[in-house]
């Protein structure tokens, strides 16, 4: 269990410190291949996001990659609303979690295939 733990970990920092949201791949896979359920992999995903986004954060800053005057109303914003899913999330049914995310994780695919459908049929146009 623990050899899986740590591939699972592996497999989310990669793909967070890429920028594109290790829980998307972390919370499928606690879930599926270890049994967790939905909330304690959603509260596992962002304890270990934190130090993850740290050392992608130090990164990318030292890469002059990160616009800090544009990033104080998002975080701001952020963390608010983070405040209040934590609770809504506290009082939903595992399975109900579950099916949300996964609605979410459809609904990212299709909008990001849409995306590259168009790019596609600009570079074709160019």
């Amino acid at each position: 269990m623990i050899f899986l733990e740590i591939i699972v970990g592996i497999l989310g920092g990669i793909v967070g410190g890429m920028g594109m949201g290790g829980g998307t791949l972390t919370i499928p896979l606690l879930t599926i291949f270890l049994s967790y359920e939905q909330i304690s992999a959603q509260g596992i995903n962002l304890v270990a996001f934190l130090p993850m986004s740290l050392v992608a954060l130090f990164i990318h800053v030292k890469n002059k990659l990160v616009d800090f005057k544009s990033t104080w109303l998002l975080a701001l914003v952020g963390c608010i609303f983070s405040l209040g899913g934590a609770l809504l999330a506290n009082h939903m049914k595992n399975n109900v979690l579950k099916i949300l995310f996964a609605l979410f994780l459809i609904g990212l695919g299709i909008w990001q295939l849409i995306e590259m459908i168009k790019d596609n049929k600009k570079k074709k146009n160019k």
